[in-house]
């Protein structure tokens, strides 16, 4: 073995190993698949034995990787508060941050939120993946999560809950067409497409309305909402996202939901990526965010109220 060991490849190396995945650690770091695959192979030559075992579905470490991983984890945490503490304040707070969230979250909620980001750390890129997918945290499919369910796996962690109450809204056009007096049956409205029927909204929906058939469904949020927006019909929305501009045409319909339900939005990170600087901004102002708009509860607060319930 050449005892002088790149420290460069030593990064490369921990990035696989705490994301799990090539592909993973290749977007984390900017750098191509097949250059990292090399840069890797390279290292593994020089130590004479395999760092991991690839799989289909990512790879683990070798036994060379588990003892290399202790050593090289700590030397890329030194290198991290080395650059943090000698960078300038402005400059202390930088990179990309993937965030993922259901398109209606990431439309109404993140494109507000990425603005007062920008304002506070403006080295700052934030990347946001608009999906119904639930990506996977611990292979770094995405770097933060914000979730209308919490996910239970180990590693995860929730730092945050925000809780709306939700609405009929329409156009003023539409709400002007109603009867006094109107009920939700009187309703024409839009939902999720069939294949999207297991989120909360049509849920409700089918449970509140006899028969219930939308006049209009999309699996794409962005389009319902749309739809909404020209007078369609009325559309279930929660008062925590009502901020947006694109929503400030919508009024809210005098007409009672028969049973008040509180949508949900957790916040989750995985432990590995908890403490990066860049990881730690987003979510101090994921945190700060979730305050201003609606009732919410940090770390501390869910853990309190985890606790309290337990006795």
């Amino acid at each position: 073995m050449n005892s002088k060991l790149n420290w460069e490849d030593i990064r490369l190396f921990v990035a696989v190993a705490e994301l799990g995945s090539f592909s993973a650690a290749a977007r984390h770091l900017g750098l191509g698949q097949p250059t990292l695959s090399r840069r890797i192979a390279e290292l593994e030559g020089q130590l004479g034995e395999p760092l991991f075992v690839r799989k289909p579905q990512g790879c683990e470490l070798a036994p060379a990787g588990e003892r290399l991983l202790p050593a090289a984890a700590q030397m890329a945490q030194w290198a991290r508060d080395a650059e943090v503490s000698l960078a300038r304040p402005a400059e202390r707070v930088a990179g990309k941050v993937r965030v993922t969230a259901p398109p209606g979250i990431a439309l109404t909620l993140l494109t507000q939120f990425a603005s007062q980001l920008k304002a506070r750390f403006p080295a700052l890129t934030l990347e946001v993946l608009s999906t119904t997918a639930t990506l996977d945290l611990s292979r770094g499919e995405a770097d933060i999560a914000l979730r209308t369910h919490q996910v239970i796996e180990p590693g995860l962690m929730t730092l945050g809950k925000l809780r709306s109450k939700p609405g009929l809204y329409a156009s003023a056009g539409y709400a002007a067409s109603l009867s006094v007096g109107a009920t939700i049956n009187d309703l024409d409205l839009i939902c999720w497409s069939d294949d999207q029927g297991h989120f909360q909204v049509n849920r409700e929906l089918n449970r509140m309305v006899p028969g219930f058939k939308p006049v209009f469904s999309s699996d794409d949020f962005n389009v319902q909402l749309a739809a909404c927006v020209q007078g369609l019909g009325a559309m279930v929305l929660f008062d925590g996202i009502l901020g947006h501009p694109m929503l400030k045409s919508l009024v809210l319909l005098p007409v009672p939901l028969d049973r008040e339900y509180l949508g949900e939005v957790f916040i989750q990170v995985h432990r590995r990526l908890y403490g990066l600087p860049r990881i730690m901004a987003v979510l101090a102002a994921l945190d700060d965010f979730g305050r201003s708009i609606g009732e919410y509860q940090g770390a501390d607060e869910l853990l309190a109220t985890d606790q309290a319930q337990r006795l």
